[in-house]
């Protein structure tokens, strides 16, 4: 039996940052940020805030819209690169918070193809019967691993966590899923700090060689949208959204246009919430759900690009 997923939800930090507050702190403009990458704002966690805090206030109302309370979860997989702590995981941590208990509950870190990765693992869990219904939750607090000082990434980024409850259906739900790393590419975008010792050794934060990233970013994602319709015989007329992560408006309009896709079928929140790495899909599938854009019966394709390199998509109909 496929699943299906029967709730969204979505959560940002309430500090809003704008791109001209940070022209005031460093060498950059608004127009400067928006013209390269798409981005006008970011939210920005507090400081008490924690991965786990944000993943709870997304993973609640994906529960409502399911008709499920937090102690009915029984697997839960979170998507970070920012976990709270470096054990336990941050799935345990939230399923602690949720009041479930007895079920699987892990995290996942493929970076910004986290989501896309967590799902499809959940989705054969329930499809096969391993698990009742799965929360799939991608949060993260990039601020945290930004330089502040270096404009070429500190614009990019911001905070949130989306959230997708899987429940098992008689009719197609999540169609297909396909998965892809290439380890060789892993020093265009990494955070080359190791704990060791009580210390932290190596640079703790997020660096990338931008050109290398956009040139890949726009190769893989059309190809494992266009491999996701081969395998189910179906052409880019098939799809009525597209959901990439949000990365850069160039990466995403040229992937639209690789698939024949007008920019009017994807679905864009890059523009309000920047790069928020494993939570950037699930936030905008919330998003696209709730204004009524995404409807019964279409179908939507998930995309993601990220470090390690990890890239893959998940091909569903609502």
């Amino acid at each position: 039996m496929p699943s299906r997923i029967a709730g969204t939800g979505g959560y940002l930090p309430a500090r809003l940052v704008t791109n001209a507050e940070l022209a005031l702190r460093i060498d950059t403009s608004d127009e400067w940020i928006a013209t390269r990458t798409g981005i006008r704002a970011r939210h920005v966690a507090a400081d008490g805030e924690q991965t786990s805090d944000l993943a709870l206030a997304a993973a609640l109302p994906a529960l409502a819209a399911a008709g499920l309370e937090g102690r009915d979860v029984d697997l839960i997989v979170v998507a970070t690169t920012t976990p709270d702590m470096i054990f336990p995981s941050t799935a345990c941590i939230l399923q602690d918070k949720l009041g479930a208990s007895g079920g699987p509950a892990f995290d996942v870190q493929a970076v910004c193809s986290g989501f896309i990765y967590a799902l499809a693992l959940a989705d054969r869990m329930v499809a096969s019967g391993a698990a009742k219904n799965a929360l799939v939750v991608g949060a993260e607090i990039y601020s945290r691993i930004l330089d502040w000082s270096d404009r070429g990434t500190c614009v990019l980024f911001g905070d949130g966590a989306g959230a997708v409850v899987l429940l098992p259906g008689a009719t197609p739900g999540i169609i297909s899923s396909h998965l892809h790393a290439d380890g060789s590419h892993r020093r265009i975008l990494e955070v080359p700090a190791r704990i060791a010792n009580g210390a932290v050794t190596g640079k703790p934060f997020v660096t990338m060689d931008g050109h290398a990233v956009f040139k890949f970013a726009v190769k893989v994602l059309a190809e494992v949208a266009q491999e996701a319709l081969a395998a189910n015989g179906v052409t880019a007329a098939a799809i009525d959204w597209l959901i990439p992560h949000q990365a850069n408006i160039r990466i995403m309009d040229a992937t639209a246009r690789k698939l024949g896709l007008p920019l009017s079928k994807v679905v864009v929140t890059l523009d309000r919430h920047g790069n928020t790495s494993a939570a950037s899909i699930p936030l905008a599938l919330d998003v696209a759900v709730r204004d009524g854009r995404i409807r019964p019966g279409q179908h939507v394709m998930l995309a993601g690009v990220g470090g390690g390199f990890t890239w893959g998509s998940v091909f569903l109909q609502w």
